[in-house]
């Protein structure tokens, strides 16, 4: 099988080795397949931990058919990525879904504008049911149903579409107003036992290093990137510090030298904390873990 991921059971299984886990990837480029000359060049040639091919907003109405001709001929031909794929409401979707399920170099589907977990199921069965779904949660019907996303089977990740979002609801994109959003996501990805979710993109490239340190204020994990030079920012901001790993490395052994028996209330909650970044820190091929 050449997927990245299968689903099994309530998540999905990793079955090919590649730069980074997508379940801890930081990085999400988004990548317009109707601008690039050479899409294999652009996959191969980024930092960003992972790419995605935009059948949707990027892409005018004209354009579609031609774009997907072109991602399946990249992902028919050794090239490996995610697919942005227009919402379950457009009339391009199953379309979309249609052709994109005999794609060997599929990793996954960004389900736009998502908003129940019934577009998840009807989007992975029309993919064949082994393509994880990201949801991409653009409007204020999707974040009221966040948790029911969250809990659908096909559900790998949840993502913020910060600027469709804003629009739709009528707020500025200021952290104070979007605060109450983005904890919404965390806490339904957690609740799902989801990875924490992927934050939308900074369109000012001067304003990205704040916008990084806003993502992990709020508890999400990862940022959707339009520029290949996002990459650096985003990953060291989204990853563990040498502090958090050697912090990690030094609780997990002194827990460990007193017969792995927490002396108090605050030892099982500081353990499992240290495991995840140290996990995390092993996904990311940054560290090595210790249990």
């Amino acid at each position: 099988m050449s997927r990245l991921l299968r689903c099994l059971g309530p998540r999905c299984e990793i079955l090919s080795p590649v730069k980074i886990n997508p379940y801890a990837s930081r990085s999400w480029l988004l990548v317009n397949p109707s601008r690039e000359d050479d899409l294999h060049s652009v996959v191969a040639s980024t930092a960003c931990d992972q790419v995605i091919l935009d059948l949707e907003d990027a892409v005018a109405p004209n354009e579609k058919e031609p774009a997907r001709e072109r991602v399946m001929a990249f992902l028919n031909s050794g090239g490996q990525a995610w697919v942005r794929v227009n919402d379950a409401s457009s009339e391009y979707w199953s379309v979309d879904c249609r052709t994109l399920a005999d794609a060997k170099g599929l990793l996954g589907v960004v389900l736009a504008k998502t908003e129940g977990g019934n577009h998840m199921w009807d989007t992975a069965a029309r993919l064949g049911g082994q393509s994880p779904v990201i949801a991409l949660i653009e409007t204020a019907r999707g974040l009221s149903r966040v948790h029911d996303i969250a809990a659908a089977r096909p559900c790998f990740r949840i993502a913020f579409g910060v600027n469709d979002y804003t629009l739709d609801i009528g707020v500025e994109q200021d952290p104070l107003a979007l605060a109450y959003s983005r904890s919404q996501l965390v806490v339904a990805s957690r609740a799902a036992h989801l990875p924490g979710p992927i934050d939308g993109p900074t369109r000012d490239p001067e304003q990205l290093a704040e916008g990084v340190a806003l993502t992990r204020q709020m508890g999400m994990t990862g940022k959707l990137a339009l520029r290949s030079t996002d990459a650096d920012l985003i990953n060291k901001g989204l990853s563990p510090s040498d502090a958090d790993i050697k912090w990690a490395r030094e609780f997990v052994e002194q827990f460990n030298s007193h017969g792995g028996k927490p002396k108090d209330g605050s030892d099982l909650p500081r353990l499992n904390r240290a495991r995840i970044i140290l996990d995390k820190a092993t996904m990311l091929g940054i560290a090595t873990a210790s249990a």
